[in-house]
């Protein structure tokens, strides 16, 4: 396959489930072409969304869930926007009870070091001083 553009392409949830679950081979070789012949990232919005449905529809195991995501993540570089963010909520993931957007929170506020606004006890907790508490 071709790179036939330039610009960048924004992968979909459904492209990222094909080619990390393989249930559908024709959409995963295909997804599996796109992702290693063209410019292409993905969001961590769809990273999260990918991240609930291979929890929820597939019944993977948040460590499972996790080692998919950081694998898919070195496939090669600036394939995931914030990819080390999405590493370290992966950790977090697999090792707690946070869902994962408040594992992305707690990534920014520890590697960016902006601290984060909840009401949530348990992602109070999780990001100690990191807390915004005006």
């Amino acid at each position: 396959m071709a790179n036939l553009t330039k610009k960048t392409i924004y992968l979909d949830t459904n492209v990222i489930l094909r080619f990390l679950v393989g249930d559908i081979p024709e959409m995963s070789v295909r997804a599996g072409d796109v992702i290693a012949n063209t410019k292409c990232t993905t969001p961590i919005e769809v990273i999260a969304e990918a991240v609930y449905n291979l929890e929820k529809y597939y019944d993977y195991t948040r460590e499972l869930v996790s080692e998919k995501i950081k694998d898919f993540i070195r496939l090669k570089e600036d394939l995931v926007m914030e990819g080390n963010i999405v590493r370290f909520a992966c950790n977090l993931y697999a090792s707690s009870n946070l869902d994962f957007v408040d594992c992305l929170l707690d990534g920014y506020a520890k590697i960016k070091g902006n601290p984060v606004f909840t009401f949530d006890g348990g992602l109070k907790k999780q990001l100690g001083t990191k807390f915004f508490n005006d």
